[in-house]
């Protein structure tokens, strides 16, 4: 039989690794920033988590899931291995792990082969390719390219995938390069592709910058994920069609291209600084996500989608997407509807307290989820650097919220369980605020234009299941956050396990108001919650004391940034009591901070400010707590910030961090006051 061979170099995979420790066992070190044990217990009872044991000498980077028949995994690492997995369903799991095929270049995602091929397809950084056994030995002995992927070598240059179409192609995703900031010289980053069993490759639509999942549902719609950076505000769920533009220009450079669907150029695009929603009702061809998913709420690096088709053996949420989160080590979970053609829809918390950073979601044949694990260097929430975990159903269903659903004035709640009657009636059970996301270049967005929406008028169902919300203030194109912390069960008198929902509200449906039209809205609208502030305060100090004999002080120290989320020193020494001027350059293609903690305190610090939640960019990120001592603003990539202060009385060792959520793991340092 014919052999066909792969066209990467064997080695490449190697080149592209962080350097990081490669051991999986946890450490004190390693722990930061976790969801409070409480809510993990709370969880845990309803979706057990079965973290599966790997041997300390496999660095098991798991970046592609394919459960297999026989209660099998079929794996990919993100260092280039394939193995098959037995025993992981077993009550007592212990893994036996055969290696199927290696040297491969970061391939992100596998499927089995349709019939009448055979094996395997993987998405590689450079192409699609199938794998296959011919002779039964367990090993592939056929790597064929099926299509060729462009790179030009930068490191962000990643391809998701594959998903099979209902037509019997494949599509992949395509990361852009680098940061994303400039397009780099080679076609189609940050496209979606289409590509056919024998290799021809068809652009579907442009504007992601790290589409990290993407999935079809069972009506045949396709959704994926993207990253907050650059010209993206959140992480978000998008509804993708052919010809869409999704909001990243950088893959627009290849729009003029043949087979190209889409019709905007890199010329229509501006920073707007506006809502997308605002700019997609002028600007054909712009395509709003169907959900935000709320930036260190529901996530700070959104990554593997998941339908869940197992018609009710994983709980009461069939039909729904699950996103997985890999800075948080989280899963979020997404209810959608269709309103004048639209999709919108809420997002929800669902299960937190995982072992490392989830990039891929997989759903075997009993209805359980396994979870595909790496901190890749960037860090993530967890003791582990890598691993695979099962998530298992108990069979009791929590108090929650299942879905929201839009009303011409409001919104319905539905929930697993009847309500309280005397609770459920209360509109201060309730608040509702709508904020959203800046479209612009600058990296993400603080939340934009946030005003509460009161709670008019509550109407309970009469089996309980369901409350309508009638509400002023609410506005097309916005998030709105919809608490119900105050609501009860019937039974039990449990509060919701997550009281939280966020609606993207991309339409108002047509249909019944139960408040009247003519109320003013705007004499009742809530007032407006402050944006981003970076003002000079008392911890953010921006000039020197009136005490200074000129600006320098007696020490400056100038401290900058390094790829994967670290300052480039981790040292810093001053004198007890000295007049210091720091100067806080990023370097990076990540938004951070410099915050100067008391001693022992950054990793709580790091706790605090990822529980600030959507209120957090207001405060750069910087939690009111005696334990921090000063502080930058939060500083955009390639920009700096410069603050003033007299180094503590007392010497010792004084944490330094850079607190936005997720990174206070491995940015951080020592600032060693020595005495005078």
């Amino acid at each position: 039989m014919k052999r066909f061979f792969s066209t990467l170099p064997v080695l490449a995979a190697c080149t592209v690794l962080p350097a990081f420790a490669q051991t999986n066992n946890p450490s004190s070190a390693e722990r930061f920033a976790k969801p409070s044990d409480e809510l993990v217990a709370r969880e845990n009872k309803y979706w057990k988590r079965i973290p599966l044991t790997v041997p300390d000498d496999l660095v098991l980077e798991t970046s592609g899931i394919l459960p297999l028949p026989g209660q099998r995994l079929l794996v990919t690492t993100r260092r280039g291995e394939v193995y098959f997995i037995d025993g992981a369903f077993d009550a007592d799991p212990k893994l036996k792990f055969t290696l199927f095929a290696s040297g491969l270049h970061e391939p992100l995602g596998l499927i089995a082969a349709p019939a009448p091929r055979k094996g395997y397809y993987v998405a590689q950084r450079a192409e699609l390719t199938r794998l296959e056994d011919t002779d039964g030995d367990g090993r592939a002995d056929v790597f064929e390219t099926v299509a060729k992927i462009p790179i030009s070598g930068s490191y962000h240059e990643y391809a998701f995938g594959p998903v099979l179409a209902p037509n019997g192609n494949l599509r992949v995703t395509l990361n852009v390069a680098f940061g994303g900031a400039t397009q780099g010289p080679v076609p189609w980053r940050g496209w979606m592709m289409d590509i056919t069993p024998d290799g021809q490759m068809t652009p579907i639509a442009a504007g992601l910058r790290s589409p990290a999942g993407f999935t079809v549902t069972g009506g045949g719609d396709w959704f994926a994920s993207d990253n907050q950076g650059e010209w993206v505000g959140s992480g978000k769920l998008t509804h993708i069609e052919r010809g869409d533009f999704l909001g990243h220009p950088a893959g627009l450079a290849w729009s003029k291209s043949p087979g190209s669907p889409v019709s905007l150029r890199p010329e229509d695009i501006t920073s707007f600084g506006q809502p997308m929603a605002a700019v997609a009702k002028k600007l054909p061809g712009v395509k709003s996500p169907a959900v935000w998913l709320p930036h260190t709420v529901l996530g700070i690096s959104n990554s593997g989608v998941l339908e869940d088709l197992s018609g009710g053996k994983f709980g009461p949420f069939a039909g729904q997407l699950f996103v997985a989160d890999q800075g948080q080590s989280k899963i979020a979970r997404v209810s959608l509807e269709k309103v004048k053609g639209v999709w919108q829809g809420a997002a929800y918390a669902f299960r937190s307290g995982f072992d490392c950073g989830i990039i891929r979601l997989a759903q075997s044949e009993d209805g359980s989820f396994f979870t595909g694990e790496t901190e890749r260097g960037w860090g993530s929430l967890g003791p582990k650097k890598h691993g695979i975990e099962r998530l298992v159903w108990t069979g009791e269903t929590p108090f929650e919220i299942k879905e929201v659903k839009a009303q011409p004035d409001g919104f319905v709640l539905t929930f697993t369980a009847p309500v309280d009657r005397a609770t459920a009636e209360k509109p201060e059970s309730y608040s509702v605020s709508g904020f959203t996301y800046l479209w612009h270049r600058e990296y993400g967005s603080a939340p934009s234009d946030r005003a509460g929406c009161p709670v008019r008028k509550v109407v309970v169902a009469p089996d309980g299941l369901s409350v309508r919300l009638a509400n002023l203030c609410l506005r097309e194109g916005y998030i709105h956050e919809i608490k119900a912390a105050g609501l009860r069960s019937a039974q039990g008198h449990e509060a919701l396990l997550h009281p939280t929902a966020y609606y993207t509200l991309n339409r108002f449906p047509d249909g019944h108001r139960i408040i009247p039209l003519e109320v003013k809205e705007a004499e009742l609208c809530v007032a407006p919650i402050p944006a981003l502030a970076s003002a000079a305060t008392k911890k953010h100090p921006t000039k020197p004391g009136p005490d200074w004999a000129g600006a320098d002080g007696d020490k400056t120290i100038l401290l900058g940034t390094q790829p994967g989320l670290k300052f480039d020193q981790t040292l810093l020494t001053v004198k007890a009591g000295s007049r210091v001027r720091l100067v806080f350059r990023n370097t990076d293609d990540m938004l951070h901070n410099f915050v100067l903690a008391a001693p022992g305190k950054g990793e709580s610090v790091g706790a605090a400010a990822l529980a600030l939640g959507v209120d957090g960019a207001a405060k750069n990120y910087v939690p009111d707590t005696d334990d921090v001592l000063f502080h930058t603003a939060l500083v955009l990539p390639d920009a700096s910030d410069t603050i003033y202060f007299t180094a503590p009385a007392t010497p010792g060792d004084y944490d330094y961090l850079c607190s936005f959520p997720g990174h206070s793991a491995l940015m951080k340092g020592l600032l060693r006051v020595e005495a005078k």
